[in-house]
């Protein structure tokens, strides 16, 4: 009897020392969580930022925004004070968290040299989507082939070797939790300009317009024969 008693004891003490651990640990639990839910305050990107703006230059462009604990990536700025002298190293879009990481001084940060335009040529400006200009990793200074595709008549090559002057939009370098620093995809469309003659930009405007344009990394020694216009008639022969 005595001995049911003490089992029936310990079996009770068991119980509520399990009770409390089980307790202490949910309730710590929920002050972490509760830790990453706090919000801080971080500067983040409201107007695109090119590349090489001087640090002095960007209060107006940018916001300051309360987010949880958890989501701020480290080496996010509060303040832009002790970026004086330094300018962007990559081109800044909306939506970023302002790091240190992506500032240098001038004759440190790499940025890319400015494109030679041929005289005599139009600067053309078109927006696209990440998929039809290989996921934005198109630089200045490359050159392209433009494929335009309509519905009910085909896809085909329209120009060779065109010469990309800018790109505004493209993946980005942000640091993880981790500290390391690692490329993120495009957030939004990509802005391509290209430098083509008058009859080019023609084609290229009426193809913004009523069909879809797909650039295709074109180097200079690519060949550009066999091309044909493809369409379900041709597609399976």
């Amino acid at each position: 009897m005595i001995r049911r008693i003490i089992i029936g004891g310990l079996a009770l003490i068991l119980a509520v020392v399990g009770g409390v651990l089980t307790f202490a640990y949910a309730n710590g639990a929920d002050q972490r969580a509760m830790a990453q839910m706090q919000p801080s305050q971080v500067l983040v990107v409201a107007q695109a930022i090119p590349a090489g703006t001087a640090a002095e230059a960007i209060g107006e462009s940018l916001e300051v925004r309360e987010i949880p604990s958890a989501a701020v990536v480290p080496g996010a700025l509060t303040t832009i004070a002790d970026l004086g002298g330094q300018v962007t190293t990559a081109d800044l879009q909306p939506g970023e968290q302002l790091l240190a990481s992506r500032f240098a001084a001038p004759e440190e940060a790499a940025l890319s040299g400015a494109v030679e335009v041929p005289t005599g040529l139009h600067q053309l400006s078109l927006l696209l989507e990440p998929r039809r200009v290989l996921g934005g990793t198109l630089q200045p200074g490359d050159t392209v082939g433009v494929f335009v595709s309509q519905d009910g008549i085909g896809s085909h090559i329209v120009q060779h070797k065109v010469l990309v002057v800018d790109v505004v939009g493209g993946p980005t370098t942000v640091v993880d939790e981790n500290g390391q620093e690692v490329e993120q995809g495009p957030a939004g469309d990509i802005l391509v300009t290209l430098a083509v003659p008058a009859a080019d930009a023609e084609e290229l405007v009426f193809a913004a317009e009523y069909s879809r344009i797909y650039l295709s990394l074109e180097a200079s020694d690519a060949s550009e024969e066999g091309t044909r216009v493809v369409n379900p008639e041709v597609i399976f022969q």
